[in-house]
């Protein structure tokens, strides 16, 4: 007889890292109920409950918000593909890594792109941002809310009215802001944005929720020539997930559960108040930070509330800290990358790792490693 295979047995890490994060008890058991086909009326309704949850964690009113089967890169893509074609001219403000893909992405689609860049863990100024935006007059702006790799927050105000008042539409990466932070994509402009599950929203990996405003909808419907990604279009996608539920692919049900619940944990929260406290875990967490003698890489008012990036003391290793936290507390975080790789840790207080008791341990943990 074959013998017997042990059953799957990962070890628990507390993610304090720019993601994954922790994931609530809830999601997990929806992700093991009975699936149904991707066709299915409660599959779609599923979906109807999940479209106005995100307009509140994005704080928008636009028709067309729902979520791409791919995780935050997916959704990125798909901003770009339906966007950004050969005769387009794409402005992307870069100070980081994630605002280079975007950049990366639109050449990719043949378009010209002019990058306004800054060392990473900077942020541009409204005066910087007016003055390119008026100077390329571009049809296109890409920028991003919350750089990952860098831990900075850039204001998309300016941005979003200097890009409207010469005709260009604005993609906005949320990947790290979505559910704790105030997005406000209406009041900002902002006129696509896309991000992930696994980070703000506490899901595992694997969608990407997005919204796009109906000035960008009316430039879309108006385009000729297809998308040149098939799996991203929009106008396809919008046929499935719209009124006509035509197939388009098979949707990984287990995932869309998954959403459901931890978007409903949102709304039980309220989302003034989530925001309320990953902003004062935040201002805990730096305080701790601070007083352990670690200098923050960003300036105050451009701090994330959700990535924290210390710099790394001189005479300290990078994996030694990690690996120490790691092996003693079962936490799990992240080093720097790029031109910031060894120089900084970046660590996560988002959703569910957005807890008292986590600084706490965090903060217990770095003072031994830090001593040793």
């Amino acid at each position: 007889m074959p013998s017997s295979i042990p059953s799957l047995n990962p070890p628990h890490r507390l993610l304090l890292g720019p993601g994954p994060t922790p994931v609530a008890q809830r999601v997990y058991e929806a992700m093991g109920k009975p699936i149904v086909g991707h066709l299915d009326p409660f599959f779609f309704q599923i979906n109807e409950n999940i479209r106005p949850w995100l307009r509140t964690v994005y704080g928008t009113e636009n028709p067309f918000t729902m979520v791409l089967s791919g995780t935050g890169s997916a959704g990125m893509e798909a901003a770009v593909s339906n966007f950004v074609h050969a005769d387009t001219k794409v402005v992307v403000f870069i100070a980081g890594y994630f605002a280079d893909r975007i950049a990366e992405m639109s050449r990719r689609q043949g378009a010209t792109v002019v990058r306004v860049e800054k060392p990473w863990g900077e942020t541009f100024s409204d005066a910087e941002i007016r003055e390119a935006i008026l100077r390329e007059k571009p049809t296109m702006v890409g920028y991003v809310t919350a750089e990952t790799s860098t831990g900075v927050w850039q204001n998309g105000d300016a941005l979003c009215q200097a890009a409207h008042e010469v005709g260009a539409l604005v993609i906005a990466d949320c990947v790290t802001s979505l559910g704790t932070m105030p997005i406000n994509v209406d009041k900002t402009g902002i006129d696509i944005a896309f991000s992930c599950s696994q980070k703000g929203l506490s899901c595992p990996p694997g969608l990407s929720p997005i919204t796009v405003s109906e000035r960008a909808m009316e430039r879309l419907r108006a385009r000729k020539e297809s998308n040149r990604t098939w799996y991203l279009d929009f106008k396809l996608l919008d046929e499935y997930f719209g009124g006509q539920k035509r197939y388009h692919h098979t949707a990984p049900i287990s995932m869309f559960y998954a959403l459901h619940e931890g978007l409903a944990l949102i709304m039980e929260e309220g989302i003034e108040e989530r925001f309320a406290r990953h902003k004062a875990n935040h201002l805990e967490l730096i305080a701790g930070l601070e007083g352990l003698g670690l200098k923050m890489l960003v300036n105050n008012p451009h701090r994330l509330w959700t990535l924290h990036t210390p710099i790394i003391p001189e005479g300290k290793d990078d994996m030694t800290v990690r690996k120490s936290l790691l092996d003693n507390y079962g936490i799990d975080f992240a080093g720097g990358f790029g031109p910031l790789a060894g120089k900084i840790w970046r660590i996560g207080l988002m959703g569910e790792g957005s807890k008292k008791e986590n600084i706490a341990l965090l903060l217990e943990g770095f003072k031994k490693a830090l001593s040793a």
